[in-house]
């Protein structure tokens, strides 16, 4: 689907679909339950954790999206990662990237502790590291690309085609692109899913998650699942990530035109060390990222000259940007990965993915770019003061 088409179709989601007023928006249900026909006679719903219409809508429009055959909505990112893991048994093998993002790191790992499933983390740009971990054919393998927060790329599409080969499911977070810019799915992926509190939704006031499957079968099972362990999100939320995703495409534009610059702008600060985005030609990840996606997003991290202490001043020194967790809002955020986002990685496994003390990651909104980029340049100007 081309990102014009992506355009129409966030918009359209869910538009005509009320059967009894003809509203034109998709109305919210918030009953928990619906009546039967009869006895034994069921309607399309019956019980809001089972199915609900604002949620079936909602998912539905990810679905399409993403192309893919079903959507699952879930209560929170995590627990669309959680509800992925009811397809492992205790003799199962997972490979999970090493710097994937500090909340799916720190479930699998636990998981893994408690012997339900087996695990392997690998560095999945390593070659022979991750063929390696391969030849003892996992059940599952987790992608993340961009990597949060290092923003480092694999190839979905050449990982995914050895994965297959020795019969894993692939399951990619596209949580940092969103369908608007990237569709695992068509790249042979098995299952793509999102915490839709990020870009999806892009408002910062829901917190969500989806899980899109490939094939009709494998999403009938995690559909069960989910209902099963009570994890569907809530019609609210279904119905504000709804409203929010038809705005999806406009946003990724404004927010990727303001990453450009902010991106070049650090990349020649005295006070950044390195810049990490896969915009730049010099990226190691530039061109898999140019094929794979339809733009580089808005994510972006940065080492501060100084340490943690230029860290702290920086923080203390901006108006506009939000010291806070998530990203994909309107609103430009800033963190600190090695005590936020990763704090639940231990310091060994942050030190193996990179994450020092001095990284920062930032979620360029879209305010006007000379205000973000003034108040960059005195938080970092600053930052190097004694």
């Amino acid at each position: 689907m081309s990102i014009n088409k992506i355009t129409t179709a966030a918009v359209q989601a869910g538009i005509n679909t009320d059967q009894h007023h003809g509203a034109v928006v998709a109305p919210i249900y918030l009953s928990s339950t619906y009546s039967l026909k009869g006895f034994n006679d069921k309607r399309e719903f019956d019980y809001s954790r089972t199915g609900n219409p604002t949620r079936a809508t909602f998912a539905q429009a990810i679905a399409t999206l993403e192309q893919g055959s079903v959507g699952i909505v879930t209560s929170t990112g995590m627990a669309a990662v959680h509800l992925i893991c009811q397809l492992l048994s205790t003799e199962d093998l997972v490979v999970i990237p090493h710097d994937c993002y500090g909340g799916s790191f720190r479930l699998f790992t636990h998981l893994a502790k408690r012997d339900l499933f087996k695990l392997i983390v690998v560095d999945q740009n390593d070659e022979e590291a991750l063929a390696k971990a391969l030849a003892q054919k996992p059940k599952l393998v987790l992608l993340e690309s961009p990597s949060n927060p290092l923003l480092r790329v694999v190839d979905i599409e050449q990982v995914t085609k050895a994965c297959h080969t020795v019969g894993a499911l692939v399951a990619v977070d596209n949580t940092f692109l969103s369908p608007a810019l990237q569709q695992p799915l068509l790249l042979g992926a098995d299952i793509v899913f999102h915490s839709t509190t990020k870009y999806i939704n892009g408002h910062s006031d829901v917190v969500g998650g989806v899980v899109v499957t490939k094939e009709q079968a494998l999403g009938e099972e995690l559909a069960w699942w989910a209902n099963c362990i009570g994890i569907t999100g809530s019609a609210f939320d279904s119905f504000l990530a709804l409203r929010g995703l038809k705005t999806l495409p406009v946003r990724i534009k404004q927010h990727q035109e303001n990453a450009v610059q902010v991106a070049a702008f650090l990349k020649n600060h005295p006070a950044i060390d390195v810049v990490y985005y896969p915009g730049f030609t010099d990226h190691p990840g530039h061109d898999i990222a140019k094929n794979q996606q339809s733009g580089f997003g808005a994510m972006l991290s940065f080492e501060v000259t100084g340490g943690v202490n230029s860290v702290k001043k920086l923080f203390d020194n901006l108006t506009l940007f939000t010291l806070a967790q998530s990203l994909g809002g309107v609103e430009s955020l800033i963190s600190h990965p090695q005590t936020m986002t990763h704090a639940g990685m231990d310091e060994a496994a942050r030190r193996e993915a990179g994450i020092r003390d001095s990284l920062v990651r930032i979620s360029v909104g879209i305010e006007d770019i000379d205000d973000i980029l003034a108040d960059l340049a005195y938080g970092l100007e600053q930052s190097q003061n004694a």
